[in-house]
Parts: structure tokens; C-alpha cells; sequence
């Protein structure tokens, strides 16, 4: 009983570091709106930043069509590959299972804990972001980029959901197999809206969500039926990094490193039941690095570095849960 009354408080000081944070910060988000205080908001965006001047038209600028099909071709295959790797395992019909034609809706808010939301949002914006890349590689201007990055990183997120809600059903009870998840469909347009959001208000920028993750042992086991890492939530952390250098107040930014960030996570292990164990919740507050500090600059750099701070990085940090708080000088 201690121990949980001990988590229950941990997790509500969590979220008072979360909304405090979050909170204090609300007028200087409003001054960047306005463009005051620009010295606490200049953060990186994209592959290339705004104050260079660079606007696209097909009559005056040479867009690199060569980089352009390209990246349709890649996404393309992408689609195809996600399609026929789904088709045989998790759309697959077999002795148990056929596909009559139905269309199911399913409500699974609870299942994961909801980390597979967390990780749904975090999948769309890194699509988002690699098909944004590839098409300011191939000289479309930022906006337009961005856009057609995030509507890439929503198609290809809602391609999956809603084959999914055609995925067979039980012979027996009828019972689909997967099913569309409205909650899952909400999560991939928040991620891709987020995506979109970091390019009109850098100040969010600010708050980075980010993951880490190493195979959990029903993946390395084989035991887990389509041994595929993008649901093994059971080895997925999902976290929330600050840019404490731009969020705290000035008298005490200035003492505070640039590269050294603060990170909340989140974690649940049980998931699945492969071994019969229960389904527990950690929580965790820990250092991170921006890579943005790195001084490397240009556009591939900037790719790299951007890349780069969507991983959580091995740093010293507390774990919480209904065990109790214990500290560790490496938390990933």
C-alpha cells in the first residue's frame, strides 16, 4: 500500500514538473507568436531555414524532377511493401480466420496502456519528416514541403488503419481479427498536424516527443506471432523532451547547459501476456541531449541533427513505479 500511495504521488509530481513547464511558458508563446522575445525561440525547423530566401516557381526555379520521382517512387514502394508484409501476416486469412467483406470498428483505448497512441502520433511525424526531407532535396520550397509531409506521413499511417478494419474475422464468433481504431486514427493526425504545427510556431519546437527502444524478449524469443519491432510496445519507451534552455527563466537559463535536456517517459511491460506476466507502468525523468547544438550546419546537417532528436538518449534518470522510485545513471 506505501508503495503505491509513493507512485501515486510520484506520477502527480510528474505531471506538476509537466503543466508547470508547460504553463509558465504560455505568455512567452504568445510574445513569439507577436515575434518578441525572438532570442529564446530560435530553433531549428526543418532542413532549411526560414530567413533564406527561397520560393518556388516552376517557371523561374529548376526543381530537380529527378529527385522528385524519386521520392514518389520511394513512397510508392513503401505502400506496396507495408501492403503485401501485412497482407501475409496480419490480414492473412487462414484456418481460423476469413475475410468476408466487412468493414469493423474497434475500440482499443486501453489496450498497451495506450502507449501504442503515443507511438502512433510519433510514427506519423517521423514519415512526416523523412518524406518532408526528400522533397525539399528536391527543391520544393519549406511550406509546401512540410505540408506534403505530413499529408505523406497521415496517408501512409491511415493506409495500415483502415485496411485493418478489413482484416478477417473469426469463423466462429465473428470476432475481427484487428479492426479500425478511431483512437489510433486520432493519434496518426495529431502527429502529422504537430509535424505541421513546428513549422508556424517554431516555439513548440521546445517539446520534442521522442523514443527509444531495444527488442523485448518475446521478439528476440520469436515468440511473438508477426515478430515485428513497430508493435513490440513491450520494448518501446515514448518520451517527451524540453528544451529547458528556452523554458526556464531567463536568470536561470543562463546557467543551464544548452545541450542538456529533460526528458518525461513513459513505458509498460506485460504487454501481449506472452510469459503470463502483469501489465505494469513505469514512468521516468531524465537528462537528454539536443543534438541541435552540435555546431554542424547546411542542409544535410540539418537533416541529421533533426533526425537525430527524435531518439532518446542513454542519460542518468529516475524510474517510477508501483515498486517504488530507484535511480539509474543510465535510463533508456
Amino acid at each position: 500500500m506505501m508503495s503505491m500511495v509513493k507512485f501515486k504521488y510520484a506520477k502527480l509530481l510528474i505531471l506538476i514538473i509537466l503543466f508547470t513547464l508547460l504553463g509558465s511558458e504560455f505568455e512567452l508563446f504568445a510574445q513569439a507568436k507577436n515575434g518578441k522575445n525572438s532570442d529564446r525561440v530560435k530553433v531549428p525547423i526543418s532542413l532549411m531555414s526560414k530567413t533564406i530566401p527561397f520560393q518556388v516557381d516552376p517557371l523561374k526555379t529548376e526543381i530537380d524532377y529527378k529527385m522528385l520521382t524519386g521520392v514518389g517512387l520511394s513512397y510508392s514502394y513503401l505502400i506496396y511493401k507495408i501492403n503485401q508484409y501485412y497482407a501475409n501476416t496480419w490480414w492473412k486469412e487462414d484456418s481460423n480466420y476469413i475475410n468476408d467483406g466487412s468493414f469493423n470498428v474497434v475500440q482499443d483505448n486501453t489496450y498497451a496502456k495506450n502507449i501504442d497512441k503515443i507511438g502512433h502520433a510519433f510514427g506519423a511525424m517521423v514519415i512526416s519528416h523523412f518524406i518532408s526531407a526528400g522533397f525539399e532535396a528536391a527543391n520544393l520550397d519549406e511550406e509546401t514541403s512540410v505540408w506534403l509531409g505530413a499529408a505523406g506521413g497521415l496517408g501512409m499511417q491511415l493506409f495500415v488503419e483502415i485496411n485493418d478494419g478489413f482484416a478477417p474475422i473469426d469463423k466462429i464468433t465473428g470476432k475481427p481479427k484487428w479492426g479500425f481504431s478511431p483512437g489510433d486514427a486520432i493519434s496518426n493526425f495529431l502527429g502529422a498536424s504537430y509535424f505541421v504545427a513546428k513549422y508556424y510556431y517554431p516555439y513548440l519546437n521546445n517539446f520534442q516527443l521522442r523514443a527509444s527502444y531495444f527488442p523485448s524478449d518475446a521478439l528476440l524469443n520469436g515468440d511473438k506471432p508477426d515478430n515485428n519491432f513497430s508493435d513490440d510496445y513491450e520494448g518501446q519507451k515514448m518520451w517527451l523532451a524540453f528544451r529547458m534552455k528556452n523554458l526556464l527563466p531567463k536568470n536561470i537559463a543562463e546557467y543551464w547547459p544548452s545541450f542538456l535536456m529533460l526528458s518525461i517517459g513513459y513505458y509498460v511491460s506485460g504487454i501481449g501476456d506472452y510469459y503470463n506476466k502483469p501489465i505494469k507502468q513505469y514512468y521516468y525523468l531524465a537528462f537528454d541531449l539536443d543534438v541541435e547544438t552540435i555546431p554542424l550546419y547546411g542542409k544535410f546537417w540539418s537533416f541529421i541533427k533533426n533526425t537525430f532528436n527524435m531518439l532518446h538518449f542513454p542519460m542518468p534518470g529516475i524510474q517510477i513505479s508501483d515498486d517504488g522510485i530507484s535511480f539509474s545513471l543510465i535510463v533508456y
